[in-house]
C-alpha cells in the first residue's frame, strides 16, 4: 500500500532516498479536479503527496530525486548525470 504524506517537507525527506519519482495529474471534476500526485518510490514503500496544479513547479523545484517522469506527457521531466 502507498503511503499518503500530507507535509511537503516530509515528503522532501522521502525524496532524497528515492529512486525515481513521478508525476500523475487526477482527471476528474469538483473535489478530485486540479489534483496532481507526485510519487516517490524507494526501495520499500511507494510516498505520494497531492498538490494543486498551481503549486507543482514549486514542489518539483524542490524534489530530490535523481530522475522525475510525467505519466501523463510520458517525458521525463528531470534526470540526473
Amino acid at each position: 500500500m502507498p503511503v499518503e504524506l500530507k507535509n511537503l517537507d516530509d515528503f522532501i525527506e522521502v525524496t532524497a532516498r528515492a529512486v525515481e519519482c513521478r508525476v500523475k495529474r487526477v482527471k476528474g471534476r469538483g473535489k478530485d479536479g486540479g489534483i496532481v500526485k507526485v510519487k516517490a518510490r524507494t526501495k520499500r514503500y511507494l510516498y505520494t503527496y497531492k498538490t494543486t496544479e498551481d503549486k507543482l513547479e514549486e514542489v518539483l523545484g524542490k524534489v530530490k530525486c535523481k530522475k522525475v517522469i510525467d505519466v501523463d506527457k510520458g517525458e521525463v521531466i528531470k534526470e540526473a548525470k
